[in-house]
């Protein structure tokens, strides 16, 4: 599945997109499925932006984002739920989990829905990154970083040709990230998947085959 983007610029940042130099916003770029793709993306450049408009959650913006050469503009919501059932996921920089739902809530909801994880493998990865007594917490309960660690294990509970990432690790300490990297990692493989993370500053995370400054 090819992502590709033509000449795209959000227009609330249309006037610090044109005046600038990105390699993302307002010029042609494409990557396969399969590739790593890192996103080094100051503040103030568009990066979670970037992601809602990858993901199909804004359309404020000028030019074409493809997906397999289908524009997403032009997609309708019917298929655009098909291609986040089957296709793409996403890591968000809020997390988004329901803070009225436990821990193991906010994953069965994910879990039940797509059919992919069986209800071992989902709390043996919740056990992996350090979750094993916080299963039955309030969402609403849990600090950043946990919460953080529940929507990563939310976002590998589907089948993907793509995990889009929005500082994934932002609120984790070094040793919960690698285990997060760890577990990323092994997913991706297993699917033979693409992925495209998008964060402030350099890293290593992973074996990225393209870097790109937003």
């Amino acid at each position: 599945m090819q992502l590709s983007l033509q000449g795209v610029i959000p227009v609330p940042l249309r006037e610090k997109v044109t005046a600038g130099n990105s390699g993302m916003w307002n010029t042609s770029v494409s990557f396969n499925k399969g590739e790593y793709v890192f996103i080094q993306a100051p503040s103030g450049t568009g990066k979670t932006t970037l992601i809602h408009t990858l993901y199909g959650l804004r359309t404020d913006y000028e030019g074409e984002v493809k997906w397999n050469n289908r524009a997403l503009k032009s997609t309708d919501s019917e298929d655009l739920a098909g291609m986040r059932a089957t296709s793409i996921s996403v890591i968000f920089q809020d997390m988004r989990l329901f803070p009225e739902l436990t821990a193991w809530e906010n994953i069965e909801i994910k879990r039940k829905l797509t059919n992919t994880v069986t209800e071992q493998q989902a709390s043996e990865w919740l056990d992996r990154l350090g979750l094993k007594d916080k299963k039955n917490s309030m969402g609403n309960t849990l600090s950043y970083g946990e919460q953080q660690r529940v929507a990563i294990v939310r976002a590998l509970l589907q089948p993907f040709e793509w995990l889009l990432m929005d500082e994934p690790f932002s609120h984790l300490d070094h040793a919960n990230t690698q285990k997060a990297i760890t577990l990323i990692a092994e997913v991706v493989k297993q699917h033979g998947a693409g992925m495209l993370l998008a964060d402030l500053d350099e890293n290593t995370y992973f074996p990225y085959t393209q870097t790109v400054r937003l």
